[in-house]
């Protein structure tokens, strides 16, 4: 059978068109979906960043209590150990109901923000996990969290400076204070966009606003409690007080060590670039 020749051409034209126009489609669909996948894909490593950085920091709470435990007497351990569960549990439920909303919340350049329990915003419901000013992604939940365990660092600073020299309750009533009030107001000067934020101050990982907060109020503890009880003598001899295990003190070190990789990786506070990571 014969073609002939220009209807071929004209239908090989034709043809060649039809599959630009078909492929030019497809390949602009698949650039409108790609935003998306972009924006998930944003969400979900910024968010599994504050998950992982969180856990890690919160792994330091067994340094501090092998530490704490390896350098203080043996009739002392149990209580160093119940010191830090319990601080941790304090932590978490004032920076909940009080802390987090005190630290961010309608702070504007001032001193502190709103002092009343309010249920911590979900940015997944608003466009996968946008904030209000479109810029960082993630589960606010998850930067709960990894504030949370910032401020039970803070308290656990003071735990150990305090060791054999405060009973439990006093030691747990001042961590409520530390953690509901006194953690979430000097957080807010520069984390939570207050008046140090306004003037320039820069805090990327707590050096200030974690370690320094919490060895301020540890130092004021200590100066207010004095000596551990058989440190020094009638005659104001120094009475060396060799710790029960130094093998657990050790071993709180190296966890110590390990956990701060998150504490200052973390505070990066985003993965979703390679200029990020």
């Amino acid at each position: 059978m014969l073609i002939d020749k220009p209807l071929y051409r004209l239908a090989g034209v034709g043809g060649v068109l039809a599959a630009a126009a078909v492929l030019g489609a497809d390949v602009a669909l698949a650039e409108t979906q790609a935003a998306p996948h972009d924006t998930q894909a944003a969400f979900i490593f910024n968010t599994l960043n504050f998950l992982v950085m969180g856990f890690l920091v919160m792994w330091m709470a067994a340094g501090f209590s092998m530490l704490e435990a390896g350098l203080v007497r043996s009739k002392n351990v149990s209580m160093q150990l119940t010191k830090n569960i319990a601080l941790y549990s304090i932590a978490g439920l004032m920076f909940w109901l009080v802390g987090y909303n005190l630290m961010y919340e309608g702070v504007d350049g001032g001193f502190f923000g709103t002092p009343f329990p309010k249920a911590i915003p979900d940015p997944a419901a608003e466009a996968a996990g946008l904030t209000k000013e479109g810029a960082t992604m993630y589960a606010a939940a998850s930067d709960w969290f990894f504030q949370m365990v910032f401020v039970a660092t803070a308290a656990s600073i003071v735990s150990g400076t305090l060791a054999e020299r405060i009973k439990l309750w006093p030691f747990l009533i001042f961590v409520v204070v530390l953690t509901g009030v006194l953690y979430p107001i000097t957080g807010s000067w520069e984390w939570g966009a207050g008046w140090l934020d306004k003037m320039g101050f820069s805090d990327f990982a707590g050096s200030t606003l974690v370690h320094s907060v919490g060895g301020w109020a540890a130092l004021a503890g200590a100066i207010v409690l004095g000596a551990r009880k058989g440190k020094y003598g009638p005659d104001g001899s120094v009475h060396p007080i060799p710790g029960s295990n130094m093998a657990l003190a050790t071993l709180g070190t190296f966890i110590l060590w390990l956990g701060w990789f998150g504490f200052n990786g973390g505070s990066q506070l985003a993965m979703d670039s390679g200029e990020n990571v």
